[in-house]
Formats: C-alpha cells, sequence, structure tokens
C-alpha cells in the first residue's frame, strides 16, 4: 500500500511539474517561482557533492533555472522533468569544473582531529566523514552518479539521460567510484585507529 501512494504522489508531483513547465513556456513567472522552490534544495545539493564549489552552486543553481525558463518549451516529455532539470544543472556544474581545470586533478584530504569516541552513534558519523573525504578524490562524474543513485534516488536510466551516457556507463561508473571509496576508506580511517589503540 506504501509504494501505490508513493507511486501515485510521484505521478501526481510529474504532472504538476510538465503543468509548470507548460505554464513557464508561457513565461508564467508564479509557476517559475514555484518550481525554484522545488528544485533550487535538490539542485544546491547535488551540485556541492559533484562540484565541490560551496561558493558557486547559487550561480549554477540560478543558471540551471534560467535555462529552464528559457528552454521551457523544449521539453520533450521523453523524460521525467526532474532528470531533465537535474541534467541540465550537471552540464552546467561540469562546465564550471572544466573551465576552472579542476576536474579529475583535484585530491584534497584535510586533516580532521582524531576521535577516542567508540559509540555507534560516533562510528556511523565517523564513517560519514570518512565517506565525505574520500569522495573528494573521485572525479566530478563519479561523484554525480553517486549522488543521483544514492541520494536523489534515480534510476541508471534516469542518470545516463541527465549525464548524457549510456547506462553501461551509469553503471561502470558506479562500480569504480564503489570500488575506490572501497578502497580509500580504510586508508583514510588508519591513522584514527591508530590514535585510539
Amino acid at each position: 500500500m506504501h509504494q501505490l501512494n508513493r507511486q501515485l504522489a510521484e505521478r501526481a508531483g510529474e504532472h504538476r511539474e510538465r503543468e509548470l513547465l507548460e505554464r513557464i513556456d508561457a513565461r508564467d513567472r508564479e509557476a517559475m517561482r514555484e518550481l525554484y522552490l522545488v528544485y533550487h534544495p535538490r539542485l544546491a545539493r547535488f551540485l556541492r557533492r559533484m562540484t565541490r564549489r560551496h561558493d558557486l552552486v547559487d550561480e549554477i543553481v540560478n543558471d540551471t533555472l534560467f535555462v529552464v525558463w528559457e528552454k521551457a518549451g523544449d521539453f520533450r516529455g521523453d523524460s521525467r522533468v526532474s532528470t531533465w532539470i537535474m541534467g541540465i544543472a550537471y552540464r552546467r556544474g561540469l562546465n564550471l569544473l572544466r573551465a576552472e581545470h579542476r576536474a579529475d586533478e583535484r585530491m584534497v584530504l584535510p586533516t580532521t582531529e582524531h576521535r577516542h569516541l567508540r559509540d555507534p552513534v560516533a562510528e556511523q558519523s565517523e564513517l560519514a566523514e570518512l565517506l565525505e573525504r574520500a569522495s573528494e578524490s573521485l572525479s566530478p562524474d563519479h561523484r554525480a552518479v553517486l549522488e543521483l543513485t544514492y541520494h536523489l534516488g534515480h534510476s541508471c536510466g534516469e542518470i545516463a539521460a541527465i549525464m548524457g551516457c549510456p547506462i553501461n556507463t551509469v553503471k561502470t561508473r558506479v562500480f569504480h567510484a564503489r570500488n575506490r571509496l572501497r578502497t580509500l576508506v580504510p586508508i583514510l580511517a588508519a591513522p584514527r585507529r591508530g590514535a585510539q589503540a
């Protein structure tokens, strides 16, 4: 029953977003405002994780939504509205990274203080921090595919549409990103374990 309710809500949301795009194409500012309020938080989170440029996230989100304003009539309807909008955001973020020559060469692993806590909440928090630090060494494409998969819940087909690549490329990126994290997390955790002993 819960699954059915969720599917009905998703369909209603998709229908509403398509209506908003039609109104935006007719230059309805209130429709744009509503879409902005729905998408700004999702886009900001996605772009923060993808680009690691927190200082430019709002600018990229606004650029993305400006493209939506300008190109709403170009939406063909062969994907979900969210897939189309996330694809625009992905390309805008990637273009920013390319322009700044920071794409795959960045590897920033900030040091943090050692923690001597062993309770489950602290360990979960530490694991989240280690994953965050390890993900900083991933390419923007790998960070994007993980964010779209695990945090935003998109399917491989939707991610392929967003990123403009084949589904198998998405699956390969998820595989390599997860393997890279699996390798890095123990390495990053090793100094902590030594300090706790």
